[in-house]
Order: C-alpha cells, then structure tokens, then sequence
C-alpha cells in the first residue's frame, strides 16, 4: 500500500463523516425552544454496540475458523468468496494482536470433519492458537465452561464475535453472551452461513437482541478513532499484508 493509497482511504472516511455530521448538525428552526441541559452522566444509559468498543476493553472471540467448517458456509458462492473471508479474518487478527487487544480462539472437533482451526492462527495467534478451546461436542460454544472461563478471563465486557458457521456457530454464542451482560458485536465478513436463507435469519436474529452487525474495515477505523491512533500503524500494515486495497480496487467483494 502506498501513501497515495493512504491518502484516498483517510479522505474518503474522513468526508463520510463530515457529510454525516452536516446532516446531524442542520440549523435549528428560529422559534425552536431551547434545548435542555444535559443530565448528569450518571443519569445516562451506558454505551452499547461497536460505539461502545475501544481497543482497551474490547476482545475479540473468533469461533470454529476451521478447514472444514468454511466449506459448509453455502453462502460463499465459490472459492474466491472464501479467499475473501480468510482475508479478513487474518486482517482482524492481526490488527487484534498489533493492537494489543485479547484474542480468545475455539474450535469444534478438530478430529472430525470440521478439521483444525484455519493455518494461519498459528502464525498470526501462536500464544492463541495453543491456548485455543477445544470443544469436544458442544454445539454451542457459551455452553462449553472452558471457552466462557476464557471469555471472562479477558476482563472485557466489550466482545467483537466471528464464527463459521453464522447460524450454527455465532448466533447461539453471540446471543447467549448478550443475556449474559456482555455488549456483543457480530462481524459478518468474518462469518458465513450455511445457505443465503439461513444468512438472513441470523441478521434478523442478532439484529432483534442488540448487536450490531459490523464489518472489519468500519469496526477496526471505530475502534480507533483517529488515524493519528498509535495503532493505525497495525491496521495499515494488516491492509497492506492482505492485499485489501488491492481487493477493493478489483472490485465485486463479498
């Protein structure tokens, strides 16, 4: 990635939020009542979805990225649906592990046809990757006492999920942790389901508890928060690693 690269992507995002912000800001009628004093942020309902994870009390909890599972996501149309899907996995990944931000990893009877957790956690995650939760049957991981204790070892209550598949993997955790306190936030870019149907159910699903349904690339630039972010330096490195720009300029991404 280039510094031109740079340039159009932090001006890009940069008008976005400008236009969003003369939106937001449009001048107030002349006879509008004046507006009321702000409460006591006590008073104040605590922050929820991704506007609530910083990269301080944020984890990320990655479920069943693994060589089998990612061939039963009949969402992805082909091969190169696939390729895409681990790219952003790996982007997430490792700007987690720049950032410095928790990382727990499972998997579901890696002996069996799901296979083992997708290679590149071993390189990107090696600390991880061997700490990751073998479950031996549990279907749904916020079932399985070793991977909640690893959840809450973290000491986050801010939880970024991915998972493969979306409907049998993500949604049953992602929810359970929802109705367990935690402000949970889906990455569906990371995430895949078994049919275009099933996608949508799950959208529906998550979408009707709370979470927010994101992607990498606006929930890694939230996260942050301004470029001048010492770790913008991991998120343009994990752009330029994968490729990303490169895939955008290609076009007809996922």
């Amino acid at each position: 990635m280039n510094s031109k690269d740079r340039r159009h992507f932090m001006a890009g995002s940069a008008g976005a939020l400008a236009a969003l912000s003369g939106l937001a800001a449009g001048s107030a009628p002349a006879n509008a009542a004046p507006s009321k004093p702000a409460r006591n942020t006590k008073d104040q309902p605590m922050m929820q979805g991704h506007a609530a994870c910083k990269i301080d009390n944020t984890a990320v909890v990655l479920i069943d990225h693994q060589v089998g599972t990612i061939g039963w996501a009949g969402e992805l149309a082909n091969d190169e649906e696939r390729q895409q899907l681990k790219m952003w996995v790996r982007v997430m990944a490792g700007f987690a592990k720049s950032a410095g931000m928790p990382v727990v990893l499972t998997s579901s009877l890696e002996n069996e046809a799901q296979g083992p957790l997708l290679p590149e956690f071993k390189t990107l995650l090696p600390q991880e990757y061997e700490a990751r939760i073998q479950r031996t049957g549990v279907i749904n991981a916020w079932d399985d006492p070793a991977f909640v204790k690893a959840v809450r070892a973290t000491g986050k209550k801010n939880l970024i999920m991915g998972g493969l598949t979306t409907d049998v993997c993500l949604v049953p955790p992602a929810l359970s942790a929802k109705a367990d306190g935690f402000n949970v936030v889906a990455l569906m870019d990371i995430s895949a389901a078994c049919t275009r149907i099933a996608a949508q159910n799950c959208r529906e699903l998550l979408g009707k508890a709370g979470i927010d349904l994101m992607t990498v690339t606006p929930m890694i630039t939230s996260l942050l928060g301004n470029y001048k972010n010492p770790a913008s330096a991991g998120f343009f490195k994990a752009f330029e690693r994968e490729g990303v720009f490169q895939a955008f300029g290609k076009g007809n991404l996922r």
